[in-house]
């Protein structure tokens, strides 16, 4: 039997970084148990209303967060305040598939068109590594407004 995965991020921000990631997955924020949310509403503002009615503490309330994938497909990511910065490298990191099924110059361009939107996000670019057929495809290397590596594959 297989099980779902769920990825989990130590955060400064949790809220931020959440919202960073849905925009780069195209991941929703889901709404608060039994909250069915109408579209567009700001799931934010539905977990404040939710976290205040069940007397969630007022520190405690934006020290997580989550996204999911529309369709439930995709594993759901959580994010977690912890009060430590990051210090080293990640030793798991993302993969986003942003230039699928392209090769050499044609996926180099979607990867770089990708980069400039992920860039105007938040995220940095670290490094680019071009194609170098058989083994490697290209890619390229980023990190997310808290310094969490990933890459664009």
């Amino acid at each position: 039997m297989s099980r779902q995965v769920q990825v989990t991020f130590d955060a400064h921000d949790p809220r931020a970084l959440s919202l960073f990631w849905a925009e780069v997955l195209g991941y929703v924020v889901p709404g608060p148990p039994g909250v069915e949310l109408p579209e567009g509403a700001d799931a934010f503002a539905a977990w404040d209303e939710f976290l205040e009615r069940v007397g969630a503490p007022e520190s405690e309330r934006t020290s997580r967060s989550a996204i999911e994938e529309p369709d439930g497909a995709g594993p759901r990511l959580f994010f977690q305040q912890v009060p430590e910065g990051k210090t080293a490298k990640n030793r798991v990191h993302l993969d986003v598939r942003a230039a699928p099924g392209l090769q050499g110059d044609e996926r180099m361009a979607a990867l770089e068109a990708e980069c400039e939107r992920l860039v105007g996000l938040g995220a940095t670019r670290l490094e680019r590594h071009d194609p170098e057929p058989p083994f490697a495809f290209g890619h390229i290397v980023m990190s997310d407004p808290e310094g969490n590596e990933f890459c664009l594959d």
